[in-house]
């Protein structure tokens, strides 16, 4: 008996915004016909190659590329690889990418950039993890950045620093460490854009702002954790998701997980 084409998919709308679908699929045999999107497709190619035609063009995926598809141009796809491919998508809305910029997309989709390759996969990363919608949020910042800089051929210039912007920053997170803040919301409060936001932020205090806040919890659960309290109390008052969130970041800036910390 013949074996089926192997399809392994996995797909979730986080809360993060501007992020309409995360996708992660492995396909060997499949191909998609020609379609179209109504949102920006930003493709990365764990294992094998994709090969697909946009705007009567043909172009590939391999493993080092980013591929960036704009929202009602057609496009299909199919295995470049005898064993298929391996790919995560993030299908986004306008918030990053605005429809200005959809020709310089189709005609360079695909970009070769080793850290905006990274990058993206760091914002995968976070957006598997249950309450890091700070973190992918942060790092979808720079992403989008990136992906603008290169579709309007800017330069790579370094930013002005901003320790006034960076100061306000620290101290809306300051006030808010259990129910959090997200950047766009934070963005408005400061009049500021919420990737200058982060930059200003990371370069006062050579910290992320989600790095910061989780800095702030992990404070207070040791806190909360030397008065007695429970790991699964102590994860709830401290804004954590729940209570592997908080062990996985204790463990990670305390050396040892919540349990083990208050033991004697």
């Amino acid at each position: 008996m013949a074996s089926q084409p192997a399809r392994i998919v996995s797909a979730w709308r986080p809360a993060v915004p501007g992020v309409v679908e995360v996708f992660h699929a492995r396909f060997t045999e499949y191909a998609y016909p020609m379609h179209v999107h109504e949102a920006w497709t930003l493709l990365i190619v764990d294992t094998g190659a994709v090969r697909y035609d946009l705007d009567r063009h043909e172009h590939g995926t391999p493993h080092d590329t980013v591929s960036l598809l704009p929202p009602h141009v057609p496009h299909n796809g199919s295995p470049a690889t005898p064993d298929g491919f391996r790919k995560r998508v993030l299908y986004l809305d306008g918030t990053y990418l605005g429809d200005e910029l959809i020709g310089a997309a189709v005609d360079r989709p695909d970009l070769r950039d080793p850290l905006l390759r990274k990058r993206v996969g760091q914002v995968h990363g976070a957006l598997l993890r249950p309450g890091e919608e700070l973190e992918a949020e942060s790092r979808l910042m720079f992403v989008g950045e990136r992906l603008r800089g290169h579709l309007r051929g800017d330069s790579d210039q370094p930013r002005p620093t901003d320790p006034v912007l960076a100061r306000r920053l620290r101290e809306l997170l300051d006030e808010r460490v259990v129910e959090g803040i997200g950047l766009r919301e934070a963005a408005g409060l400061v009049g500021a854009h919420p990737a200058h936001l982060v930059r200003a932020f990371s370069t006062a205090y050579g910290i992320a702002p989600h790095q910061y806040l989780t800095s702030l919890r992990v404070g207070r659960a040791r806190r909360l954790l030397l008065e007695g309290r429970s790991p699964g109390d102590v994860a709830a008052a401290t804004g954590f998701y729940d209570q592997s969130h908080l062990t996985r970041h204790f463990r990670k800036l305390v050396g040892v997980p919540p349990g083990r910390y208050r033991a004697r």
